[in-house]
């Protein structure tokens, strides 16, 4: 008989979080020995906006019309609208109360043997309402950053679970140190890529590219200020950002005020396909986020040949890059070191080419039926 797994999600929409939940369901039914369900709390999008195979059960706690309000309710702040304000905050009252809820009641009523979180929130109710026979594993995404309060939230939400799964070795140590005292046990499992494309980029085309969530933390700005000094320094590449999200508009009027119409393209969302032809027709991936858990991105631009860079406040960039090797990790957030190492590739394919190639050599470490045996693993303690 089959093993029962749940994996507890916010959403199915576009995300990092998201796409790792989306490639261990696949995995984990590909192999065929467990029944699969995402319990989705919210429902954004009319499909997930990942592909999604279709042996797995997906069940949406929440209708279409309880999604969060939060740009609403920030708007009429903002803007001063009393009486909208007010009927926004009632809404998003309203939406968390019936979030916690359905999401009880699920815990409850489910005859999962396993149920994965993927959330603070999620930790605290799965500790909370799961059945003592239930192996019940947190799985973390986010790095602290040295936030210690958030560090401490995540550790008050763990720690009566089975297992907390980590994404990197850093963050393993760092948590197995903090929760010694506790029954829960810390394991590292990278995230994975479900696939390498038989095709990769040719590295001569004059691109270059970075995908990502248009946030701060992403540090689009900074790469777009970098890109503006290369341009002074007579560089003719093209720069393409993949992604969307609440910093679009001020990235777009920094290209504008920079008259960079012609040498950037914000490309929006794209799904998988689209991005391995954008990464295909591109020599050098940038990442120029102040914070990563992981870096799953990076991982992606590997397997389709490209050399990758980035800054090691990300964290998990620290994680896949052997700089030197594969990419380059620039130390300090130090910008005309980013820009040095970017021009020294773009007059040198030969060293494109020797990066790109082990880092898709790396890629092979990643992938997702290799990981999946990490899963099984644990799974099947109880």
């Amino acid at each position: 008989m089959k093993k029962k797994i749940a994996i507890l999600s916010l959403h199915l929409g576009y995300g990092g979080v998201e796409r790792a939940i989306t490639t261990l369901a696949n995995s984990l039914v590909k192999t065929n020995k467990y029944e699969v369900e995402i319990v989705s709390v919210y429902k954004l999008y009319e499909k997930p906006a990942f592909d999604i195979s279709d042996d797995i059960k997906i069940t949406y706690l929440l209708s279409s019309n309880l999604s969060p309000n939060r740009n609403e309710w920030h708007e009429a702040l903002h803007t001063l609208k009393l009486i909208k304000l007010g009927k926004e905050t009632l809404k998003a009252l309203k939406i968390l109360h019936k979030r916690r809820q359905e999401i009880v009641k699920y815990i409850k009523k489910t005859d999962a043997d396993v149920i994965i979180s993927t959330r603070i929130f999620l930790n605290e109710l799965l500790s909370e309402y799961g059945k003592e026979k239930t192996l019940k594993i947190g799985w973390e995404h986010n790095h602290h950053h040295n936030d210690m309060k958030y560090a401490t939230d995540v550790i008050r939400s763990a720690k009566n679970l089975d297992y907390f799964v980590l994404v990197s070795k850093s963050l393993q140590k760092f948590y197995r140190k903090k929760m010694h005292s506790y029954n829960c046990k810390c394991v590292y499992i990278p995230n994975a890529i479900e696939s390498i494309p038989k095709t990769k980029s040719t590295l001569t085309n004059e691109h270059l590219i970075s995908v990502g969530r248009l946030s701060p933390e992403k540090g689009y700005l900074d790469l777009l200020k970098i890109y503006k000094d290369l341009k002074k320094k007579k560089c003719k590449w093209h720069l393409d950002i993949v992604g969307d999200g609440n910093e679009r508009k001020k990235l777009e009027n920094y290209i504008k005020e920079n008259k960079l119409e012609e040498d950037v393209t914000l490309h929006g969302f794209k799904n998988s396909k689209e991005i391995d032809k954008l990464m295909q027709k591109s020599s050098i991936y940038i990442m120029t986020s102040y914070t990563e858990s992981f870096g799953i991105v990076l991982l992606e631009a590997m397997s389709n040949g490209l050399p990758c860079l980035a800054f090691d406040s990300a964290e998990g960039a620290k994680e896949v890059i052997t700089s030197g090797r594969d990419g380059y990790l620039i130390k300090h957030r130090n910008f005309k070191a980013m820009e040095k190492i970017i021009l020294d590739l773009i007059k040198n394919i030969d060293a494109r080419k020797e990066l790109g190639k082990n880092g898709r050599k790396k890629v092979k470490e990643y992938m997702s039926d290799n990981i999946c045996i990490s899963w099984e693993k644990i799974m099947e303690k109880k």
